[in-house]
């Protein structure tokens, strides 16, 4: 059997899980009566109490088997964020006895049971000298279950003793390390000019440059007054009347020169206007009229295209260069219709109340 299920890789080393530092729920798997959960249960709390679950089972017998398998399973089962938490670490555990009492942690439904498990399993089953198949598939074993409580958890006044004595390293580091920062600190601060000495030169510059800008000001204060002075000279009455006169001198000849380009504008527009009547009367259809041609209109005013289209009897008007003209179809008229050109008609009376005839 161990021969099979060591074929299967079920006791291979890489297939075991490492252990929680400090679980927050240990589950036990082993009998609720024996003293096996009580030197569990003493040995944590002395060493780190943690929340304890324990799934009673039989730990001999034709049943045993069964249970121990079902319980390691239903401790996978379990949710996470249930009503009864998931343990961290599990214990499968039984005190001393023969080999025949130990036989159910020697079979094949424990083995794979503890193997499958997600979560990290510990078994302690029999003494130190006791080794049965679970022990080869769970990811740690303990001599005892004593041994076992001692390997789920560390032993809390040491971890606080560790603590504070990294605690106390700590501290004295960060004081070695703020001394020396501080005694670097100063001999950099010893390397630096002193602040009198860093102020110095800005000082004398500032000095010397206010003095530039108080004589600056009264130079320019000068030199505008002198200006001022000549524009006074400038700004005198009889200035001011004589150069009213000559301006009103040179009006006459400014207000010709803006008659005069204004005659030129408007002859410019003129030309303008005469070249867009020019051009517009040729492309107006009026003028192919006076070129001999003529338009003939039906009754409702639509210029006739096609003389095959009208109908015998329907009023037609040809419109000429001068004048317009009243005809009726005749009958045939279509058949009639030559390509020679037609006579001049006589003029009727304004309005074209006269009318022709068409052939």
């Amino acid at each position: 059997r161990r021969k099979k299920l060591n074929a299967e890789g079920l006791f291979a080393a890489e297939r075991k899980r490492p252990l929680p530092f400090l679980p927050d729920v240990i589950g036990v798997v082993t009998s609720p009566t024996g003293a096996v959960i009580r030197d569990i249960l003493h040995r944590l709390q002395d060493r780190f109490p943690r929340r304890v679950i324990v799934w009673p089972v039989r730990v001999q017998g034709e049943t045993s088997a069964a249970e121990v398998a079902a319980a390691i399973n239903g401790f996978n089962a379990m949710a996470e964020e249930g009503a009864i938490p998931r343990p961290d670490v599990l214990i499968v555990a039984r005190g001393g006895g023969s080999i025949e009492d130990l036989w159910s942690f020697n079979e094949e439904i424990v083995v794979r049971a503890a193997a499958a498990s997600a979560i990290p399993l510990i078994s302690a089953v029999g003494h130190e000298t006791d080794t049965t198949l679970i022990d080869f598939a769970s990811d740690r074993r303990a001599p005892t279950p004593t041994a076992a409580a001692e390997i789920a958890v560390p032993v809390r006044a040491d971890l606080i003793a560790d603590v504070s004595d990294k605690a106390t390293r700590l501290l004295r580091s960060g004081t070695r390390m703020i001394e020396t920062f501080r005694q670097q600190l100063r001999g950099l601060a010893r390397g630096l000019p002193r602040l009198q000495d860093l102020v110095a030169l800005p000082r004398q510059r500032f000095d010397a440059a206010a003095d530039r800008l108080g004589r600056a000001l009264i130079r320019a204060a000068e030199v505008k007054g002198a200006a001022l002075t000549r524009v006074e000279g400038r700004l005198s009455e009889r200035a001011i009347r004589l150069r009213i006169v000559n301006e009103r001198k040179a009006l006459p000849k400014l207000f010709e020169r803006l008659t005069q380009a204004e005659n030129r504008c408007v002859a410019d527009v003129g030309r303008k206007l005469d070249s867009a009547a020019k051009l517009l009367e040729s492309y107006s259809y009026q003028g192919v009229l006076r070129r001999g041609y003529a338009v003939v209109r039906d009754e409702a005013g639509v210029p006739v295209r096609r003389g095959a289209a009208q109908k015998a009897g329907a009023r037609l008007e040809i419109e000429f260069a001068e004048d317009r003209l009243g005809v009726l179809v005749a009958p045939g008229g279509t058949a009639a219709m030559t390509s020679s050109p037609a006579r001049k008609p006589t003029p009727g009376k304004k309005g074209g109340s006269e009318q022709g005839t068409l052939l």
